[in-house]
């Protein structure tokens, strides 16, 4: 596999783990705006870990969610989901460092490299799957709620970490597919080749010796 590629799919896998590290910790994930009256407007957006409120004024409070067996089941899915994805993403990293071809890191066994190559890119798609999966989710308990005209609760809109969350997913998706090409050099089709070391010449002499015919005639036949 070209170096070229390898380095290209290391640097997509790489920046969608930290826009995972972004994604997770940021507070807009979905908002909404509730107008109290003509003077002031108060706006709540919330994420996996805590919900906030913030007014005209600027002034911003906000609580983490008091009990985990208290929320939703997406939330505690999401949580898992994008946290399994960082872990992901980090071994990915690992094997990825170890596998190309321009990292003398595991020596010059070219095909072992490509074998830790393809598994890193197998961490990065495992990574984007979280992701996606995730995000979407979340995303969808948004949307369903906001079109539900009987849900008498409060409405959310999707936030931006929602968007940073689905533009990480494709970088380490596209990576993770790009790095699992690389088991290619593990093809039977292609094999090592050695360097050809020709036989001394004292062994070449002594096999043809060796190998020879004795004569029936004497010395003296020959005069």
């Amino acid at each position: 596999m070209n170096a070229t590629v390898e380095a290209f799919a290391f640097f997509l896998g790489f920046l969608g783990w930290i826009m995972v590290g972004i994604t997770l910790p940021n507070r807009y994930w979905r908002v909404s705006s509730v107008d109290g009256n003509v003077i002031t407007t108060s706006t709540i957006y919330e994420n996996l870990w805590m919900s906030c409120a913030t007014d005209s004024t600027g002034v911003h409070n906000c609580r983490d969610f008091p009990s985990l067996l208290a929320l939703n089941g997406y939330i505690q899915a999401s949580r898992a989901l994008m946290i399994a994805s960082i872990v992901f993403g980090t071994f990915g990293i690992v094997a990825t460092l170890v596998g190309m071809k321009c990292s003398k890191i595991g020596g010059e066994n070219y095909v072992l490299k490509g074998r830790i190559a393809a598994v890193g890119g197998v961490l990065f798609l495992l990574q984007g799957i979280c992701t996606m999966i995730a995000i979407s989710w979340y995303a969808a308990n948004i949307t369903q709620q906001f079109f539900d005209d009987f849900y008498a609760g409060t409405k959310y809109e999707i936030g931006e970490g929602l968007y940073i969350g689905w533009s990480s997913a494709v970088l380490a998706l596209c990576g993770g597919a790009c790095l699992t090409c690389a088991c290619k050099l593990n093809s039977p089709r292609e094999k090592t080749p050695y360097p050809y070391q020709p036989p001394s010449r004292g062994h070449v002499m002594s096999t043809v010796t060796s190998q020879s015919v004795p004569s029936n005639y004497g010395r003296n036949a020959y005069v």
